[in-house]
């Protein structure tokens, strides 16, 4: 190799690429070891900046690749080289933005004494937040949103820093002249900017600190000074770093300048033609003094435009920088170089596709593989990886910015042993630790409601120890006592509950734990919430909480935001701080420890720059995702960023191209997609449809069909033969139970059912915090009514006494709401018709009575919502229903019997005190009435214009006649108790699934569905 770093007597620029078919980390690497190896001290002299902590891992690896593929290590007497150690060069971190690193102590050294120190990031947050509500008043909103505003003015201050942009600036003639042009929404936002920007600078020279990125400009700007007045006695090499922050460019000029120093840029494509260089722009170098820094027309979504504007800034053309002629040993064709650099040609400049020779749009090794969905994405983009596997030493990197897609990977290889680390990391709420804090903000935010209350008891961390088992069994029996509707808020419904069902000692520490979360109130300081919330996590799990990598982040995490609360004296709705928490804690990641399987890479696209492997897989190529939908800026408008010198949005794109452009350069790539994702159809990526177009008529060759069709076959099992209907045969002694009123209906309409509820004894669970059934709301019913007579009847007292009903049952506003109008009728309707019957000599004799009879050696039971004696003497069975009544034709053939089956208990003297004949059998339902009125009162007789139901006097014979077959066949007989004996009648569906329905009720007519109305 030339010596590439031969210095002439005046400093020029030593600039270098490493093209992107050459493997940028390898091919370092490789011109290296040659020019700085000593035989002493090896490359301990040099020094690498390089854009990041995950870099200096990539490029340690890389190292130790070289060493071993060129065998160094001293000679032996038989000529073969005995390995030895390597003196690595000293690596310091330039430090990436984007991922929050601090600069590494080349960089911010001892001397740097008189740069003030940066402010905590976290306070600053939260004490724009202060001032944002200070200047704005009511309209910058509160708790969750008023942070979330602060978060984004930082972000933006930020950006403006980084580029060297002063507050000053923002008041010059040309930005007030843009700003008074706007909408007046645009305006006030840059108003209530400049404002909130002035209390923030103005408490900061009060502390005597700085912006970090305020400082990362300053140590830069130390450093290229003291380089370019004292050059190092040692070399300097900047690699791979490509931000284009003014501060950083200079300093990357004083390397360029030093004496064996260089700087080593990644994939500037040297071989684009001029005219599209020019094309791209005038990335930060204006034509004209007056002309804005970037164009209107600019190619910022070009993957060379950022590093046009490093050049720029630099003080160099592209003419300065010389290739870097080494490769790595995870190079690619050469010819893979120009295809590249076509693919992304801007868009005039794309029309050349049309005549490209076959050389220069060759994809060889580059497949397209595309998906249906993303589970099936997943599962191809795993398979893939196993195969490559199979090769030894074969190196696989999966590249996405998709964590879903990465999750359902690292999912999919653990079934065959392969543990796969995402480096992305996690978002700090998706682990364990984190988990277990937000559900403690959301128990105290919903006020113990049910859901997030079962999901922090049986938590993994939850009751950990010795007593886990007692624990967890406890906790589940909670979960069973809060099926349903929520109960009241706080911790004493909870309490009553738990001592209803034999809990008490238990739920006593849990409350312990508990009990402080509720004491925090509308205006709490967040310093002292979070305090609050850490010791309710430390009783609830231990020291547990905080051992792993997540719970030392967990604990970091709390602890700055806990100092920045302290110092900005933030106050916090204690409803509001699981929001608070969520936003926070989603922006903190935590990245897995050492440990993944030595050949297997998952990577963001941050963490893949400069990384390299065998084969590369790019997932979630649609567009939104790779590339992101670009975010406009919510509190300065494009014009004025465009006018002060700041990359718009789309400079990301340009970012994402540059980092599918590196991944194309691998040896191997597939290009992956699906067709649709979680809500609907999606649309390919740009950059894939930029490569079919230029592939044209060679797209077919190109295509990744095996994978997917294997990946499919995985989980394709061999086609399973018809479930049979089920028709099961139990014993003589298991059919012996007893038989309820509404039971029999379900034994004749369909054994399966009874079967399942009376043999089996299964019950089918609400939900946690469920909507109010129909079922709920007919118990919430015959409870009022009971209660109202209970109380005797009292005029005008059934509404309070109701609405006394419906708090105590914690009824939901919006149900009450919307269930109160209908209620509140029907029970005028109900209030009448009792007043009514009372005064025409009507008696009530009970409510919500049971009552049983033997009945040829067979228990049949129930309870009857009222029984009444009428004015001749004789009874009448009642039954509330909150929806309609059973039809005369459905009592008529022998499916609703529960009133007629009351009656024969109530003749057998099965309700005690009660005694008579039976001749009312009536229904008081609250639906709507055919006159358009809420409730009414309907008897299943078939007399005068009635044309179905049963004669009256044959009522209680027809039911014994329908009660003795049932008996006859099933309880007594042994006829199979088989689903769905009559399908066209519509059931309940509490058991649908365990008779496994939908695998053969379509040979029989699949028979509507009803909701369970009592």
């Amino acid at each position: 190799m030339p010596d590439l770093f031969a210095a002439g007597d005046e400093p020029s620029p030593s600039v270098f690429s490493i093209a992107a078919h050459r493997g940028f980390a390898d091919a370092l690497v490789a011109g290296l070891v040659p020019r700085y190896a000593d035989a002493d001290l090896g490359l301990a002299r040099l020094t690498l900046l390089l854009p990041s902590r995950r870099t200096v891992r990539t490029v340690t690896e890389a190292f130790v690749r070289y060493a071993g593929e060129q065998g160094m290590g001293a000679e032996t007497a038989d000529g073969a080289r005995a390995p030895t150690g390597m003196l690595l060069p000293r690596m310091a971190v330039v430090g990436d933005l984007d991922l929050d690193e601090a600069l590494g102590p080349l960089l911010d050294p001892l001397g740097a004494a008189d740069i003030p120190p940066a402010c905590d990031p976290t306070r600053r947050w939260l004490r724009l937040a202060h001032y944002l509500r200070h200047v704005e008043g009511d309209a910058a909103g509160k708790g969750p949103a008023l942070l979330r505003r602060a978060f984004e003015l930082g972000s933006t201050m930020d950006r403006l820093l980084v580029e060297g942009i002063a507050p000053i600036d923002l008041l010059s003639d040309e930005v007030v002249a843009i700003v008074g042009d706007l909408s007046k929404h645009w305006e006030d936002n840059t108003r209530s900017f400049l404002k909130v920007q002035q209390f923030w600078i103005a408490e900061l020279a009060g502390r005597g600190e700085i912006d970090a990125p305020e400082r990362r400009n300053r140590l830069f700007a130390h450093a290229a000074e003291s380089w370019a007045a004292n050059p190092p006695e040692f070399p300097i090499v900047a690699a791979g770093v490509t931000s284009a922050s003014p501060a950083l460019a200079r300093l990357l000029r004083v390397v360029s300048e030093l004496r064996d120093g260089a700087v080593i840029l990644p994939d500037l494509d040297l071989g684009l033609d001029a005219e599209v260089w020019e094309e791209l722009g005038s990335a930060g170098k204006p034509a004209e003094p007056e002309d804005p820094p970037f164009g209107r027309h600019d190619a910022v979504t070009h993957p060379q435009y950022h590093l046009k504007l490093l050049l720029n800034r630099m003080g160099l053309s592209r003419t300065d920088v010389r290739p870097w002629h080494r490769s790595g040993m995870a190079a690619s064709p050469p010819e893979r170089k120009a295809a590249i650099s076509n693919l992304f040609l801007p868009p005039r400049a794309s029309a050349a596709w049309v005549s490209l020779p076959a050389d220069k749009r060759r994809l060889s090794d580059v497949r397209l593989m595309e998906s249906v969905h993303p589970g099936e994405e997943a599962q191809a983009i795993a398979l893939l990886i196993r195969v490559a596997l199979e090769t030894p030493e074969r190196r696989v990197a999966l590249v996405t910015p998709d964590r879903g897609l990465a999750a359902r990977v690292v999912s999919h290889l653990q079934r065959w042993g392969i543990t796969a680390d995402d480096t992305a990391g996690q978002p700090l709420p998706q682990t364990a630790a984190g988990r277990l804090f937000l559900l403690l903000a959301e128990v105290l935010a919903e006020q113990g409601a049910p859901v997030p209350l079962i999901a922090l008891l049986t938590h993994p961390f939850a009751g950990s120890g010795e007593g886990r088992a007692r624990w967890l069994e406890s906790a589940r029996r909670l979960d069973l006592a809060l099926r349903g509707p929520r109960p009241a808020a706080g911790l004493a419904p909870l309490a009553a509950l738990a001592k209803e069902n034999r809990l008490g000692t238990w739920w006593e520490k849990v409350e312990a734990c508990l009990a402080p979360l509720f004491e925090l109130y509308a205006a709490e300081p967040l310093e002292k919430a979070l305090g609050v919330l850490t010791e309710a996590a430390e009783a609830l799990c231990g020291e547990n909480l905080w051992t792993g990598a997540d719970g030392r982040a967990l604990s970091a995490f709390i602890e700055e935001l806990r100092a920045g609360a302290s110092a900005a004296g933030t106050l916090v709705d204690a409803r509001d701080i699981h929001a608070v928490l969520r936003d926070a804690m989603d922006r903190t990641s935590v990245r897995p420890p050492w440990g993944g399987h030595p050949r297997v890479s998952i990577y963001g696209l941050l963490e893949a720059r400069m990384s390299r492997a065998d084969l590369v897989i790019c997932g979630g190529l649609t567009e939104g995702v790779w590339p992101a939908s670009p975010s406009q800026d919510s509190l300065l408008p494009p014009a004025v960023l465009r006018a002060l010198g700041v990359p718009g949005a789309d400079f990301r794109i340009g970012l994402a191209a540059h980092d599918l452009a590196a991944a194309l350069g691998a040896p191997e790539v597939v290009l992956s997609w699906a067709q649709r994702d979680e809500g609907g159809p999606v649309i390919p990526s740009r950059f894939v449809l930029r490569v079919k177009a230029m592939l044209g008529d060679q797209v077919g060759r190109h295509l990744e069909r095996e994978i997917p069709r294997l990946a499919r076959l995985i989980d394709d099992a061999p086609r399973a033969a018809p479930h049979p209907r089920p028709q099961p045969m139990p014993s003589a002694e298991q059919r012996r139970v007893a038989v309820s009123v509404t039971g029999l209906d379900r034994l004749r309409g369909d054994p399966y059912q009874f079967y399942a509820s009376a043999v089996l004894k299964l019950r089918s669970l609400d939900s946690l915090d469920a909507e109010p059934s129909a079922a709920w709301r007919g118990e919430i019913a015959h409870l009022i009514m009971q209660k109202w007579h209970e109380a005797g009847e009292p005029k005008e007292g059934l509404h309070a006494i109701a609405q006394k009903v419906l708090d105590d049952e914690s009824a939901h506003p919006l149900m009450r709401a919307l269930w109160w109008p209908r209620l509140s009728a029907a029970l005028e309707t109900f209030e009448g018709l009792v007043l009514a019957g009372k005064e025409e000599g009507r008696e009530v004799l009970g409510v919500e009575k049971w009552g049983r009879m033997d009945y040829r050696d067979v228990t049949i039971l129930g309870r009857t919502d009222r029984l009444d004696r009428k004015a001749d003497g004789t009874i009448a069975v009642v039954d509330y229903k909150t929806g309609q009544p059973p039809s005369g034709t459905r009592v008529e053939e022998g499916f609703a019997l529960q009133l007629g089956v009351t009656g024969l208990i109530v003749e057998a003297g099965g309700f005690e005190g009660v005694a008579g004949e039976v001749t009312g059998f009536e229904y008081w339902s609250m639906a709507k009435a055919k006159d358009g009125s809420i409730g009414y009162m309907n008897e299943p007789v078939r007399e005068g214009r009635k044309k179905s139901g049963l004669v009256r006097e044959e009522f209680l014979d027809r039911t014994r006649e329908y009660l003795d077959d049932a008996l006859s066949r099933w309880i007594l007989g042994n006829e199979p108790f088989t689903a769905r004996l009559n399908p066209d009648l519509d059931l309940y569906s509490d058991y649908d699934q365990l008779m496994r329905l939908d695998e053969w009720i379509t040979g029989l007519g699949k028979p509507a569905r009803k909701e369970d109305t009592p």
